[in-house]
């Protein structure tokens, strides 16, 4: 889902860079408050499992690719903007040190995965809390989220950005990108989130009981 360099107009990526710098300076004062000799170490683990499996990357239809991200079990644990704030570092050192997903492209790559995946798993968790399928649910619909925001910012640069009719960033249409990109995290890349998101919280909530 890392959107590569080159695949967005430059007016599209300053339009992204505008909406999150300031999101990340608000939420790095928000990280700032939250950190202390307890949550850092999880916060730190929990960014490094992101980080290991966002770089397991499978192709998909429409050009691009799929993955898990990790960013609603941070959320959940911390709240979204820590969530955002820690997922957009992970994609920061993955774009300067690994190639993965663009330097251009690293807002928009925040926003979707980062930022609607958190704020999007962390509601949906909330409002179901109570259920047991809650962190699956949460896990699936934040990324099924950061997905369509992914697929929206694709799909619209041929109706922008074209030169005598062909395309000059992303090739494929709207329709193409959301079939591609949403329908295969609804259907697989969402069923993992939530499979990894659910496990991931059982196991961390029960530790904390037993140190308690």
């Amino acid at each position: 889902m890392h959107i590569p360099d080159g695949y967005l107009s430059p007016e599209t990526c300053i339009a992204t860079y505008a909406v999150a710098v300031p999101l990340w300076v608000y939420g790095f004062k928000k990280l700032k408050s939250t950190l202390n000799e307890e949550t850092l170490p999880l916060i730190g683990a929990l960014s490094a499992v992101s980080f290991v499996i966002m770089m397991f990357n499978i192709p998909i239809p429409g050009g691009t690719s799929g993955h898990a991200v990790g960013a609603v079990l941070i959320a959940m644990l911390f709240g979204p903007w820590i969530g955002f704030v820690s997922v957009s570092l992970v994609l920061l050192i993955q774009a300067l040190v690994f190639g993965d997903g663009g330097v251009s492209t690293l807002a928009a790559n925040a926003l979707s995965m980062a930022f609607v995946g958190s704020f999007a798993g962390y509601y949906a968790f909330e409002a179901l809390k109570r259920f047991r399928f809650a962190p699956f649910f949460a896990g699936w619909v934040g990324i099924v989220a950061s997905s369509a925001l992914t697929a929206l910012l694709l799909g619209i640069q041929p109706l922008f950005w074209t030169k005598g009719g062909h395309p000059l960033y992303f090739p494929f249409d709207l329709k193409t990108a959301f079939v591609a990109l949403v329908g295969s995290h609804m259907l697989f890349f969402g069923v993992a989130e939530g499979i990894f998101t659910a496990i991931a919280y059982s196991y961390l909530r029960k530790k904390e009981r037993s140190l308690a």
